[in-house]
């Protein structure tokens, strides 16, 4: 079921909560809306087996991030270094903020 309110951007810092790489922290390298799924760097390593091509003319074994679920994956709390729940404050001028529940600090987007 595709997620579609998605408080995870790509370059957080966030912390695997569920599956093989449990407590493993890393960056987002990819958010997959249609899926609600994530790339995190370093995390859920798999390998393919490619045959010689224009591009990679020798071949071989490449190891690459599959994405896991968006659920499984926690934001980090930059101020405590804590993963944290995220709230959306809506500002009086319209911009949104993303709250950490945990310490109520401000996350700010990545860069």
């Amino acid at each position: 079921m595709p997620s579609t309110k998605c408080q995870i951007m790509k370059g957080d810092r966030v912390r695997v909560i569920r599956g093989n790489d449990r407590e493993t922290e890393g960056n987002v390298l990819e958010v997959i809306k249609d899926t609600g799924q994530v790339r995190v760097e370093g995390v859920n390593m798999r390998k393919r087996h490619t045959r010689p091509s224009e591009a990679n003319p020798d071949g071989g074994i490449i190891s690459f991030e599959a994405p896991i679920n968006i659920s499984n994956v926690m934001l980090i709390d930059p101020a405590t270094d804590e993963p944290s729940r995220v709230r959306v404050r809506v500002e009086e001028d319209g911009t949104k903020e993303r709250i950490a529940v945990k310490s109520g600090n401000p996350i700010p987007r990545p860069q």
